[in-house]
């Protein structure tokens, strides 16, 4: 018997839906201080004065100092600046090594990748079947000439969260810099630059209920930061281009509020996510990918058997269920997702695999609704198979 259809959006990973006080925020600056922050007039000044408390307000949410932030228009930016600016830091001190992890978001590989070709040598560390990093591991791999270690807080596809703060330690021992792309964590987790040992933190706001189009980049006082790009002497002179006030000011917003009684909301999102894990599991030859435990409260990253992850995804897209295969930013690819790969799986499951990341609006209705159909959607694509019969 079929099921009458609903709407489930279980891809909060990839974008929340942004919350009404982040939209009155931002709806606010664009009708009444719309001048622009460099101008010296008044509208302009005002705007200013926007800018400022937005920076201040984010500033007190991560426990840092409102000139230790520098609004980007993304987390991938952000993570461009702070890797690009420690490299050319590393090459006048004449270090050329890096090191990173094998799972890390494409805003960070490929930088990466494009800093091999200009003479860096970068260090992979291996993330394991649980999906983390080992501080041993790390502490082996750093070298004299290691210039920058950049690694993820949480993952965008498997949700494991890392050990930030031994990592950190140990480059902080070595006086190398540590940057983590914590776009994931933000707003799901507590985020305490000082005790995770970071010298800089990226952050995006429409991962946490904020507008697209906004991020940030904390860089630790006595960090020098070097521009990525050029034209203007915006965020003091470091990130050029007129300042997207509506949008900082939107994401002050929505930082705020998705900090707001953290630990209650978590703790009810984890025991939904227990109850999906509980749920799929049950289908046969699937398998949970990453800690169990060791993750952000939200995520649940599944593969099966036998079937292709593109044809679940439109399944259940028709079944009115919003989910992924993995990172927005490669649902082009035909390819697995390197993430799963870097895990250990071979390339026939990792091109079966299910992201389902849940949110503050995800009810249990949602999550048996979402159970009940992957497992019906499964075994239609089982039956369908040859190497599944086989």
């Amino acid at each position: 018997m079929e099921n009458s259809i609903r709407s489930v959006y279980a891809d909060n990973a990839a974008t929340t839906r942004p919350s009404e006080r982040a939209l009155t925020a931002f709806l606010e600056i664009q009708r009444e201080y719309w001048g622009n922050p460099s101008s010296l007039y008044s509208a302009g000044q005002y705007a200013e004065e926007k800018l400022s408390e937005a920076r201040r307000r984010i500033a007190v949410c991560l426990g840092a100092q409102a000139e230790e932030i520098y609004f980007t228009s993304c987390g991938t930016e952000s993570d461009n600046h702070a890797i690009r600016s420690a490299a050319a830091l590393g090459i006048k001190k004449g270090k050329h090594h890096i090191v990173s992890s094998a799972f890390e978001h494409h805003a960070v590989l490929h930088t990466l990748q494009q800093l091999e070709k200009e003479g860096f040598e970068v260090t992979y560390l291996p993330v394991h079947e649980d999906g983390l990093v080992r501080e041993e591991e790390l502490a082996a791999a750093l070298r004299e000439d290691t210039a920058l270690v950049t690694i993820m807080f949480a993952n965008n596809e498997i949700g494991t969260v890392q050990p930030i703060a031994g990592l950190g330690r140990l480059c902080r021992e070595r006086g190398i810099l540590f940057h983590t792309d914590a776009v994931q964590a933000a707003g799901h987790c507590r985020l305490d630059p000082a005790a995770l040992n970071v010298d800089m933190l990226s952050i995006s706001a429409h991962k946490f209920h904020g507008p697209k189009g906004i991020g940030a980049l904390y860089v630790r006082r006595g960090v020098p930061l070097l521009p990525l790009l050029y034209g203007g002497a915006q965020e003091r002179g470091r990130r050029p281009g007129t300042e997207n006030v509506a949008g900082a000011a939107a994401m002050a917003a929505a930082l705020e509020e998705s900090l707001e009684g953290l630990e209650e909301k978590q703790a009810r999102i984890l025991a939904l996510r227990e109850r999906l894990i509980d749920g799929i599991l049950t289908i046969e030859k699937s398998r949970l990918n990453g800690d169990r435990s060791r993750r952000l409260a939200g995520n649940a990253n599944f593969c099966f058997e036998g079937i292709e992850g593109e044809s679940l995804l439109l399944l259940l897209d028709d079944r009115g269920i919003s989910a992924s295969s993995g990172s927005a930013c490669t649902s082009g690819s035909l390819d697995p997702s390197h993430v799963l790969l870097a895990i250990g799986l071979p390339h026939e499951i990792a091109h079966g695999s299910l992201r389902i990341s849940l949110g503050e609006e995800t009810t249990q209705e949602d999550v048996d609704y979402i159970v009940e159909n992957v497992k019906e959607v499964v075994q239609y694509l089982r039956n369908m198979s040859p190497i599944w019969k086989r």
